[in-house]
């Protein structure tokens, strides 16, 4: 609904800001980076709300391994990524936007790996936070990422904002939606902080996973 809001109205425009890019699809691949981190960090609302209703201590008693439940909470997120993707790339073709096969598919894989990051904070936050202020810190948390990552507007030249955008696992999710106005995608750099990110928070979520089962048993 907000791209329709926002990209209908200018779906004639060819050229947006000088870009030599359609307003439909430069808003497009901006919302498919804000909309799948929307749904990624989503998944720690349900954690969330898992350990509200003691359902922590009840798996301490059951054969599931806690891999698996995990697991299934990431591919919950990843489910609504897909849908997010399916729906905003469904609009954009309804607004006129026209690309070869390749690019969507590219531009939508590099997406997928680019939520990993996304993935593991998810999981902390749900095991860190409570189901009452879960909601709020994923919304604030949403919303700085992908304003600091370059989702509402571009970052060029040099300075703080530049190289603090560099830093996030945003920004680089935005360059990955970015393979559908025709860029490579990812350098060394892009891959490098990434895998970072990945490692960095995926360990802080088995941590806190490991915590907070303890303490429910």
């Amino acid at each position: 609904m907000l791209y329709l809001a926002i990209a209908g109205p200018n779906r004639h425009i060819t050229d947006f800001s000088g870009s030599g890019i359609s307003a439909p699809l430069y808003f497009m691949v901006g919302l498919a980076a804000f909309g799948t981190m929307n749904a990624m960090l989503a998944g720690g609302g349900r954690i969330a709300a898992d350990r509200a209703a003691g359902w922590n201590r009840q798996l301490r008693v059951t054969p599931l391994p806690p891999r698996a439940y995990l697991a299934a909470k990431v591919l919950c997120g990843y489910l609504l990524a897909l849908l997010s993707i399916a729906s905003l790339f469904a609009c954009g073709a309804l607004l006129g936007v026209r690309l070869p096969a390749e690019r969507w598919l590219a531009m939508t894989g590099l997406i997928l790996i680019g939520l990993l990051p996304f993935a593991a904070l998810g999981i902390a936050l749900g095991h860190l936070l409570s189901a009452d202020s879960i909601g709020p810190a994923v919304g604030g948390t949403v919303g700085l990422l992908a304003l600091l990552g370059g989702t509402w507007f571009p970052i060029n030249g040099h300075g703080l904002l530049h190289d603090l955008a560099h830093a996030l696992p945003s920004y680089w999710l935005v360059q990955a939606s970015h393979v559908g106005l025709g860029d490579r995608g990812w350098g060394l750099e892009g891959w490098l902080v990434m895998a970072a990110w990945t490692i960095g928070l995926t360990t802080l979520a088995i941590h806190v996973y490991r915590r907070d089962t303890k303490r429910a048993g």
